[in-house]
């Protein structure tokens, strides 16, 4: 979200850790809305879009672990 000249000096927080803040809870907003869609699907017994949707769930899981872990270490002085 770079509005182009906010480097961290409104914020208190540089772009790119915003931006990594904001992925993190894009994966993981994105985990959660997918488990009603999985539901929604096993619901209509279509097991090929509920797989599809849990391989979804799975790599936004992933990325939000990886985002944390980087988000950590940056936090953290590392």
């Amino acid at each position: 979200m770079s509005s182009g000249s906010e480097t961290g000096d409104v914020t208190g927080t540089q772009d790119k850790d915003y931006n990594l803040i904001w992925y993190v809870e894009a994966c993981l907003s994105n985990a959660l809305r997918l488990e009603s869609y999985i539901q929604d699907a096993e619901r209509a017994k279509d097991t090929e879009v509920a797989d599809l949707f849990r391989k979804a769930q799975a790599d936004s899981r992933k990325g939000a672990e990886l985002g944390k872990g980087l988000l950590r270490a940056r936090l953290d002085g590392g």
